[in-house]
């Protein structure tokens, strides 16, 4: 843990070391309960305090009447209780003395005046005690590599360095699923919810100095204090990218997020200007989201827009090629030397133009070693866009059309998918530029997932790889810029001084 990190104000909110529950029971269909479940699910390894007013076992532990009952004062309070119960109980971990809380409950702000009164109430009293929170009317935290989730729905992936804060619980728990057969996990998440205490703002600075979390995802429906996150995003875009999905730009979507936090939002041209402003890479959709981060949590900044395709498939290198034109990607000529070191790999039904469309390769390793080496070394080229195609069932039909029993041929392919794997890893690694591959077998690929574990990112389908290659280029653009300009402003106070 950086020192920064363990400084954050809001560190023990996903680091407890204890936790006090609110809400969970015995009935397996409340969604307190369910929360409870989720954070057992995780393995979390200190303390965890049930309160209930009447069950003293609350799923396998000791139960307790109230938080002041409690033998210590735990770091976190989760609390799922009804509207009206949730300012006494905050009232009272403070008297305890918890510092941090989660409010899940509902009914505050969003719904009306009256809401927005209790709310404030909830505000007041945090105040007075000093806790910070997350909420009201959110899903929680997950810190996955502190085995901590408030999540209605379990994380079951492994940990991972996609950092979230998000005006959406859903697009945190939800995503639990999705991410993991992409080769992606969460590292810590913030549903803020209401934003009433801790905001997008709080949760930004406390990724920016997470050593877990290499890309910052967020999800926005408004922005409360703009001038604030403007300097925080400058700051942490710097030290690793962050990407944004805003909604609240249209005045359906601006109508949907009054109603579902309470915020108001503002025309699509002025979050474009802040973002582009402090340095945040905006996406288009949910996918488009979590695509950009997988290729920037994982890829090396590029020297420039010079791309290069590599397929064995006319259809989809042209589809990856027109993509990179409409999203002011460069295809170069390569280079003479380049052409001439290609050509023992490529038949003659191909072509070593860009994109390099080998039609058909006649070895495995060519197609994943050999080739992707001479293009990554070209000079004109400053990164490598490939199609992936490695069937294993047709794979292993034909070894065992060759003789070779069931078991044996799945042995014999995925030792060469090992093998081969290791060996474009490789490849892109020491060439120091940034890879992206793409495939339509994303799912049912084993080769794709192999390699996406090692570390290399595979998109599903050309446009969305060369979208995602795009947005790599755009922020290695606005980093330098912002750091230029930076430089220009303390520069310019020395010399005041």
């Amino acid at each position: 843990m950086s020192d920064q990190a363990a400084q954050s104000q809001i560190h023990r909110l996903v680091n407890p070391r204890g936790v006090a529950f609110f809400g969970a029971s015995n009935n397996f269909v409340s969604m307190g309960t369910n929360m409870l479940n989720s954070l057992l699910v995780m393995g979390f390894e200190g303390p965890i305090y049930p309160v209930h007013r009447s069950e003293s076992v609350v799923l396998g532990h000791k139960a307790y009447r109230s938080v002041l009952d409690l033998p210590e004062a735990p770091d976190l309070a989760v609390i799922v209780l009804p509207t009206k119960l949730v300012a006494e109980t905050l009232e009272q971990c403070g008297q305890k003395g918890v510092r941090q809380a989660v409010i899940c409950s509902g009914g505050f702000r969003e719904v009306g005046p009256e809401g927005a009164a209790l709310e404030r109430q909830l505000v007041d009293t945090a105040e007075k005690w000093g806790i910070r929170f997350v909420g009201p009317n959110c899903l929680g935290v997950v810190n996955t590599h502190h085995k901590l989730s408030t999540m209605f729905h379990s994380y079951n992936g492994r940990p991972g360095f996609v950092g979230m804060a998000s005006q959406s619980g859903s697009f945190v728990t939800q995503m639990f699923d999705y991410l993991e057969p992409l080769g992606l996990g969460f590292s810590t998440c913030f549903s803020v919810g209401n934003s009433a205490n801790v905001d997008l703002v709080d949760c930004l600075e406390h990724l920016g100095d997470d050593p877990n979390t290499k890309v910052v995802a967020m999800y926005v429906e408004a922005l409360s204090r703009g001038r604030r996150f403007v300097e925080v995003c400058r700051r942490v875009s710097q030290k690793k990218p962050v990407v944004a999905y805003y909604v609240g730009g249209t005045e359906t979507g601006g109508k949907a997020g009054l109603s579902h936090t309470g915020s108001l939002a503002g025309p699509d041209a002025l979050y474009d200007g802040v973002f582009r402003q402090c340095g945040v890479v905006r996406a288009q959709s949910i996918e488009e989201l979590f695509d950009f981060c997988a290729v920037l949590g994982q890829c090396p900044p590029p020297r420039g827009d010079r791309v290069v395709i590599q397929t064995h498939s006319g259809g989809p290198g042209a589809v990856c090629a027109d993509t990179c034109g409409r999203v002011g990607l460069k295809l170069p000529d390569l280079a003479p030397t380049t052409v001439q070191a290609l050509a023992p790999y490529i038949p003659v039904t191909g072509n070593v133009n860009n994109p390099v469309d080998l039609t058909f390769s006649r070895s495995p390793m060519d197609y994943l070693k050999y080739i992707p080496e001479i293009l990554l070394a070209d000079e004109n080229t400053d990164a490598l866009l490939m199609y992936f195609l490695f069937a294993k069932g047709r794979m292993i039909s034909q070894q065992v059309n060759a003789g070779l029993s069931p078991e044996e041929a799945q042995r014999e392919v995925e030792n060469s998918f090992v093998e081969q794997s290791q060996a474009i890893v490789e490849a892109v690694r020491q060439s120091g530029k940034p890879f992206v591959g793409f495939s339509f077998r994303i799912q049912d690929e084993a080769f794709v997932q192999m390699v996406r574990r090692m570390g290399l990112p595979i998109i599903s389908s050309p446009e969305r790889a060369a979208r995602a290659m795009a947005a790599l280029v755009r922020r290695e653009r606005m980093r330098k810029k912002i750091a230029a300009s930076i430089a220009a402003e303390t520069e310019t106070m020395a010399a005041a001084n």
